[in-house]
């Protein structure tokens, strides 16, 4: 299971991990973008690493929920509705949750991705962040399907999603601002498919540690 308090500790590592990339993702962004992805996920995830300590009486549903709302209000670009409709999608999937079975973890990760595609309406191979999501998701849900344990499932993710991040590379970007670019967007890791593996690995971290 994954408790509640859990949830927090990976809200807080997530923050710390974009703090710590915040030059990477920005520089990542300049490439294709408008060299503002790391600087807008801080100022977002400072915020709602300012309001975890309001939400340790909250369930897991009501948690995420407060941080859908922190990051639209935020965030700017392309970023902010978009986390902000992956972190809200994720809340109503463990309304009133305080822990999470595995296929409560999978239902979260599952209603995030379905979020962020249906807001965002890009594909697999558009070059964004469901180029990460989507196998990350795939990974989990087949682990699961084979009676694994939840560590082994988010481990079986992290490891999809970072496969998925590297093939963005030799994408050619056909959403967003790096679609723009047209050809001159191959060659470049996708910004926003770096935070949204970041945000998983974050997971994987707090459940290693824990034991879980």
């Amino acid at each position: 299971m994954v408790s509640q308090a859990q949830i927090l500790q990976w809200l807080q590592a997530y923050a710390t991990e974009i703090e710590q990339n915040k030059a990477y993702l920005t520089e990542l962004d300049a490439a294709i973008g408008d060299a503002d992805h790391g600087i807008n996920m801080d100022r977002g995830f400072k915020k709602v690493s300012a309001q975890l300590p309001t939400l340790t009486d909250k369930d897991i549903g009501n948690i995420l929920k407060t941080v859908s709302m922190t990051l639209i209000s935020s965030i700017g670009g392309a970023s902010g509705p978009l986390y902000g409709t992956w972190f809200l999608r994720a809340s109503t999937a463990v309304l009133g949750k305080q822990e999470l079975t595995a296929q409560d973890v999978l239902g979260l990760l599952q209603a995030g991705l379905d979020g962020v595609l249906q807001r965002g309406k890009a594909q697999l191979g558009d070059k964004t962040m469901v180029d990460v999501l989507f196998p990350a998701v795939a990974a989990f849900r087949q682990t699961v399907g084979e009676n694994k344990g939840i560590v082994e499932a988010m481990q079986e993710s992290v490891a999809a999603a970072q496969n998925g991040l590297l093939k963005t590379i030799p994408m050619q970007a056909k959403k967003g601002r790096a679609s723009y670019l047209g050809e001159r967007s191959i060659g470049h890791q996708d910004p926003g498919g770096t935070s949204a593996y970041l945000m998983l690995k974050s997971l994987l971290g707090v459940l290693e540690s824990s034991g879980e």
